[in-house]
């Protein structure tokens, strides 16, 4: 029981870190959205991250009953933080510093919307993966109990 107890968490707690990686990426393109010129020249690229699972078993029946080999292993993380490769928005302003010769901005490939969709993803997986961690907390709690 306690074996389970903490691999449920542990689970839990690599999903949480995953999602809270996925927001902060979300939150710098956001507010990169805008910005024509970085360290690196040009414009801001879009981040996007890359989730692996780890100690996953390549064999479906045993993912499908459930076996972990052992407590915790089967968890998430991210592999990678990658550069989205889409093309650059362009938008016609001659008098922008960073304007060529006919007047075409290079601007992030950074959609708003979308990026806020994202974050609203990961902040309802993060969630899901508190309550699953407060479950698992309270039922451990009430098996301590029943033990008294």
């Amino acid at each position: 029981m306690a074996n389970q107890l903490f691999t449920s968490m542990h689970i839990s707690s690599a999903g949480m870190a995953a999602q809270r990686a996925r927001m902060d990426v979300v939150s710098e393109n956001i507010a990169n959205a805008e910005s024509t010129q970085t360290k690196d020249g040009g414009p801001y690229r879009r981040n996007q991250v890359v989730f692996e699972a780890v100690g996953v078993k390549s064999n479906f029946d045993s993912v499908f009953r459930g076996q972990f080999s052992r407590a915790g292993e089967q968890t998430v993380r991210v592999a990678e933080i990658t550069k989205d490769p889409s093309p650059f928005n362009q938008i016609y302003d001659p008098t922008h510093p960073d304007a060529d010769a006919s007047g075409m901005v290079n601007m992030p490939n950074v959609n708003t919307i979308e990026e806020m969709v994202d974050m609203n993803s990961a902040a309802r997986s993060f969630e899901a993966n508190v309550t699953t961690m407060d479950a698992s907390k309270r039922m451990f709690l009430k098996a301590l109990e029943l033990l008294r």
